[in-house]
C-alpha cells in the first residue's frame, strides 16, 4: 500500500511539473501560429526570418559566444587544472568568485564597465571593435559559472595527477600535457561548458543593450515592444535553440560514456 501511495504521488508530482512547463510553451506556440485570423499559419515565422535586423543580430551573437568560448576554455582549463593539481586548497576562493555574477545584477556590472572603460586611459566605447572586446570580456564573466563548474566536474572525473606524472615521464611539457593530455579527456566536459555558454550568450539582453550592439537580445526586447505574433516566434525559436544544444550535450555524452566503456 506504501509503495502504490509513494508512486501515486510521484506520478502526480511528475505530471504536475510537465503541465507546469509545458503548458505556457503550448500556449506560446499557438498564439504564434495564430497570426491569420481563423487559421494556424508560420506567417509569424517567415516575417521573423526574413528580417534582415534578426539574421544580423543572430550572426553578431553567434560570433562573440564563439569568441567567447574559445577565450573562457583558454582561461579556465589551465586555471582548473592547476586549481587540481598544485592548489586544491584555493577551491573554495575560487568557487567564491565563479559565482560572482549571479550575486551581482548585470545592470550593475554593465554599468561598471561602462563608467571604467569610457573614460582615459581606456576608452573602449569610441569604436565597434574596442566595444566587441569589452562586450566578449563581459560574456566569458557572465558565462564563468558554467564553463568553470562544466571543466571542474570534467577534471574530477580523470585521475589529473596520474595523468600528469605519466605524461612527464615521457619528456611531455607542461603546454602539451594540456593540449594533448587533458585536453582531449576533457572534450565532453568542454562542449557541456560551450553550448550552455552559447546559449547564455544568444539569450544575453543587458550588456548588448547598454553597449549599443546589434546582438540578438535587444532585437528580440525591441520586437516585443512593437509586435505581437512575432515575438511569440522568437520565443520558440530561442526555446528550439536551447533544447538542440541541450540535446546536443545528451548525444555526445552518451557516445563518450559508450565509447569509454568500449574502451575504443
Amino acid at each position: 500500500m506504501n509503495a502504490r501511495r509513494s508512486n501515486f504521488w510521484a506520478l502526480f508530482w511528475g505530471a504536475l511539473a510537465i503541465l507546469y512547463f509545458f503548458l505556457p510553451l503550448y500556449g506560446t506556440l499557438d498564439f504564434s501560429l495564430r497570426m491569420k485570423r481563423g487559421e494556424l499559419s508560420l506567417q509569424a515565422y517567415q516575417i521573423v526570418f526574413s528580417d534582415p535586423r534578426f539574421w544580423e543580430g543572430f550572426r553578431y551573437s553567434t560570433l562573440m559566444a564563439l569568441i567567447t568560448i574559445v577565450i573562457s576554455v583558454l582561461i579556465f582549463v589551465p586555471t582548473v587544472y592547476w586549481l587540481h593539481l598544485k592548489v586544491p586548497q584555493a577551491r573554495p576562493v575560487v568557487e567564491i568568485i565563479t559565482i560572482l555574477p549571479f550575486i551581482i545584477p548585470a545592470i550593475v556590472y554593465v554599468f561598471g564597465l561602462i563608467r571604467t572603460f569610457s573614460r582615459p586611459p581606456l576608452q573602449l566605447t569610441l569604436s565597434p571593435f574596442t566595444t566587441d572586446i569589452l562586450i566578449v570580456t563581459g560574456y566569458v564573466v557572465i558565462s564563468m559559472p558554467y564553463m568553470f563548474r562544466a571543466v571542474d566536474v570534467g577534471m574530477r572525473a580523470i585521475d589529473v595527477r596520474s595523468l600528469t606524472e605519466a605524461a612527464q615521464s615521457l619528456g611531455s611539457n607542461w603546454f602539451q600535457i594540456l593540449a594533448h593530455v587533458i585536453l582531449p579527456n576533457l572534450r565532453i566536459a568542454i562542449l557541456s561548458g560551450a553550448l550552455i555558454c552559447f546559449a547564455t550568450v544568444m539569450g544575453e539582453l543587458i550588456l548588448a543593450s547598454f553597449l549599443v550592439r546589434p546582438a540578438l537580445g535587444p532585437y528580440m526586447a525591441l520586437l516585443g515592444l512593437t509586435k505581437a505574433y512575432e515575438p511569440a516566434a522568437l520565443a520558440i525559436i530561442s526555446y528550439a535553440l536551447t533544447w538542440f544544444s541541450l540535446g546536443l550535450i545528451q548525444l555526445i555524452s552518451r557516445g563518450g560514456t559508450a565509447q569509454q566503456f568500449t574502451g575504443r
